[in-house]
């Protein structure tokens, strides 16, 4: 992935967490979906300015590790951990050429993050190095555009963002544009891979268990803008999720 367009961001990248897809439809599901983390630790890959790794560990996580190619965005998480010291640990570094860390964690994440492999190998790659730091019976968990959204659908601006093809595709899927509607607003460009690259890559590293799981809109977002606000996102998802985990010994 482009590192560049990620530092052109950093800190910034906090206020996507305003926006109603994100704030009502991303955090909610996605904290549901890993579910208890208490008494484990966590190894959160691309993990921006550390939304998630802060999330986790205010939620009994034993030790959080986060982990991202933009150096900015990294400073930007050591910033928050500076001002609120939670005991996280961040460092500046690509999930394709992640070593064997030194300990192995309970749980990873990847948010936005596999979707960002400029080929089929890559994500491979990437997974595997996953495999490696994850304890037997670790669990993985996933989050990324969906495979299935229907770009000539309805537009997401209401929601917070935009989601438009570029017209190219490299080999895992078509590349894309995500615009978050924000002031002023910021784009960024990835992939939308295909699920079966997804679940190719993730079985070849030896994951198990691969579930896809839907994104659901909390009920404090129905009470904020009413259940036929949220009509075109569930017509046409723009976003999923998928977890596995690596075999018990």
């Amino acid at each position: 992935m482009s590192v560049q367009q990620y530092d052109e961001i950093g800190e910034a990248f906090e206020g996507f967490n305003s926006l109603p897809l994100t704030q009502y439809g991303e955090v909610p599901s996605f904290l549901a979906m890993v579910g208890n983390v208490r008494g484990k630790s966590v190894l959160d890959l691309a993990s921006g300015t550390g939304f998630y790794s802060r999330e986790f560990k205010r939620r009994g996580a034993t030790e959080v590790f986060g982990v991202d190619i933009s150096g900015e965005m990294v400073a930007a998480a050591r910033a928050f951990e500076q001002e609120v010291p939670l005991g996280i640990t961040y460092a500046v570094g690509d999930v394709a050429e992640l070593p064997t860390l030194d300990r192995a964690f309970d749980i990873a994440l990847a948010v936005q993050c596999l979707n960002y492999a400029p080929d089929v190998a890559a994500m491979e790659r990437m997974c595997r190095n996953v495999h490696e730091n994850l304890k037997p019976g670790g669990e993985f968990f996933v989050f990324a555009q969906s495979p299935d959204f229907r770009f000539d659908g309805p537009p997401l601006d209401k929601y917070g963002f935009r989601c438009e093809p570029t017209g190219e595709a490299i080999e895992t899927g078509p590349r894309v544009r995500i615009t978050a509607l924000l002031d002023p607003p910021i784009s960024f460009v990835g992939a939308a891979p295909r699920r079966e690259v997804y679940e190719h890559s993730l079985r070849t590293a030896g994951f198990t268990d691969l579930t896809w799981v839907p994104l659901t809109i909390s009920e404090a977002g129905v009470r904020a803008f009413g259940e036929e606000f949220w009509a075109d996102f569930h017509g046409n998802p723009p976003l999923e999720m998928l977890r596995c985990r690596r075999a018990a010994a």
